[in-house]
């Protein structure tokens, strides 16, 4: 009987101890982040980790009072891991490279589905492709994706990276994915709104002309001229993205003009593939032609 009992007061005792455990273990990642030792941080991390899992793990008691007590361990299990979580993402901005990419992985092993691992998405990719590890990035970033759909970052990466390796179906479903996303983004909190305006524009700048281009390849015409007449005032000055650009503005409007009857979008059509021809490249030669035989299309109509 006695060691029935003596059982059961270890079910009830024992969470305290391991609180009073995971208390030392975070005051002690604390200190290493105070000295600035990432090993320790690291090791200290990993030890505040293990820890809060093991008391979230800790089975429901059915007493009503044990019960109080065994909600009030496991939320502070979990702020404790919120915690570190920062302390993580913390050391591991200010870097070096290799430190973030580092701390990151750590992150990003510990707690995927963080919102201080959707804040640092950023930099780690910025510091694999740093660190010779950019061959690692696309998986990366499409397991980042799977727990934060919204992450403009990682949007913009895969659109990007699907687009250059003539992945055109899913550069197109990333890039209407960027264009939904920061259309209706509000400005996070705590960021200044001249940087969130200028991320904004990047990203639809992004995702407006890689859309726009791809819909114009397929012969999506409506997309395609929504798409690119939205990219068009935030891409001057770049002639990469101007010259495919107005290629597509041309033979969509072409198409629309001559779908609708109407003349005035054709004789735009040619305007710009006249400009399309202006900038050297792949689309020039094709431009040229495409605005002599659109403004003979656009005499013969009324």
């Amino acid at each position: 009987m006695l060691e029935v009992l003596g059982f059961a007061m270890l079910l009830v005792v024992g969470p305290y101890y391991q609180a009073d455990d995971l208390d030392t273990s975070f005051k002690s990642l604390q200190e290493a982040q105070t000295k600035k030792d990432t090993a320790l941080i690291k090791k200290t991390a990993l030890e505040t980790y293990a820890l809060a899992q093991k008391l979230v793990a800790v089975p429901e008691p059915a007493g009503a009072e044990d019960k109080a007590t065994w909600k009030d361990s496991v939320a502070y299990a979990r702020d404790i891991a919120l915690q570190t979580d920062y302390i993580v993402l913390s050391v591991a901005l200010a870097g070096p490279h290799a430190v973030t990419v580092d701390l990151m992985g750590l992150l990003e092993q510990q707690s995927p589905k963080s919102h201080y691992m959707d804040e640092g998405y950023t930099v780690y990719l910025y510091a694999l492709s740093q660190t010779g590890a950019s061959a690692k990035i696309p998986a990366i970033a499409e397991k980042g994706l799977a727990n934060f759909p919204n992450n403009e970052d990682l949007l913009i990466y895969m659109a990007d990276y699907a687009l250059s390796h003539k992945q055109s179906d899913r550069a197109l479903g990333y890039a209407r994915r960027v264009i939904t996303v920061m259309e209706k983004h509000p400005k996070p909190e705590g960021m200044a709104a001249a940087d969130w305006d200028h991320k904004k524009t990047t990203a639809l700048t992004r995702g407006y002309w890689i859309a726009g281009v791809i819909c114009g390849e397929k012969n999506i015409y409506v997309e395609a001229n929504r798409n690119l007449r939205a990219a068009l005032p935030l891409i001057k000055g770049n002639d990469a993205m101007l010259g495919p650009a107005l290629f597509y503005l041309g033979v969509v409007n072409f198409q629309l003009g001559q779908q609708t009857l109407n003349k005035a979008q054709v004789l735009e059509a040619a305007t710009f593939s006249e400009q399309a021809a202006k900038y050297p490249g792949a689309y020039a030669d094709q431009a040229w032609k495409n605005a002599t035989l659109i403004k003979t299309a656009a005499q013969r109509m009324r």
